[in-house]
């Protein structure tokens, strides 16, 4: 299970979120404390937005810990929406391209959980993404193969019924194989101006979500970067909006009645 963080607000260096904390995103690369592996060293990522509509991406497959350019560039790099992600695989091999975050266009996206028997399912999940999709995957995760799938089914228009619509689809896929259902999906997505998060799974293990609030905006968090600022729960069938207006915390069911999705 992997550890990323994400904030929204007034600018600030990424480093607050990576490297300077106690229980920072470099210290749960090695040692997290509510994950299923303490050890999240298969690489990393950041995205971050600035005065262009496309992020920029920095990743890489060493271990967030053992980056020295990660801390240099976290202590230079000012942005008011970034996301910062740690991993430990559950499918795809190491290497860059399966790094999370993943970008398309001005969206960016990572995920810390799994999609159960995904090996059966890819094919059958590839073959349902357009050319124009299909033509941007170039890992073999399952979360970004999710990412791209939302992106087909209307991501710049709902994104809650966007991400609904790709869950149900994996349902419908699962369960035409004769498969039980298995998807534990706690996710961080942005399109440069809005934060979008989803806490959600098919059984009782969601993975873990908070949400920390403080003058300069709203930081989301797999497990808290330290004990002074006030975490809070994120329950879990949870869809999390921060924009302008302040954060905005509504029900996520995972399907969306329609599974086809746009073209």
């Amino acid at each position: 299970m992997c550890r990323w963080a994400a904030f929204r607000g007034q600018a600030r260096f990424l480093e607050d979120l990576v490297a300077s904390p106690a229980h920072s995103l470099i210290a749960q690369s090695h040692c997290a404390s509510q994950a299923k592996t303490a050890t999240n060293g298969d690489g990393f990522g950041i995205a971050w937005y600035g005065e262009r509509p496309e992020p920029g991406l920095y990743r890489d497959i060493l271990p967030a810990w053992s980056d020295c350019n990660l801390r240099s560039l976290s202590r230079q790099i000012r942005s008011p929406l970034f996301l910062a992600h740690v991993r430990a695989s559950t499918s795809g091999g190491t290497r860059r391209d399966n790094c999370h975050p993943f970008v398309s266009g001005q969206w960016s996206f990572m995920h810390n959980g799994q999609i159960g028997a995904y090996e059966s399912l890819k094919r059958t999940l590839e073959g349902k993404l357009t050319d124009r999709f299909y033509r941007e995957r170039i890992g073999t995760t399952d979360s970004e193969l999710v990412f791209l799938l939302a992106r087909d089914a209307g991501l710049n228009e709902d994104p809650l019924r966007a991400f609904e619509t790709v869950i149900g689809l994996i349902t419908s896929e699962a369960r035409s194989l004769g498969v039980a259902p298995l998807i534990r999906f706690t996710a961080a997505f942005s399109d440069g101006c809005t934060l979008y998060a989803i806490r959600y799974a098919t059984d009782v293990f969601a993975p873990t979500l908070y949400v920390g609030r403080s003058v300069s905006g709203f930081t989301l968090v797999s497990e808290p970067l330290d004990e002074i600022t006030e975490w809070e729960t994120v329950p879990a069938g949870s869809f999390v909006t921060v924009d302008d207006r302040g954060i905005d915390i509504r029900p996520f069911f995972g399907s969306a009645g329609s599974l086809a999705l746009a073209s």
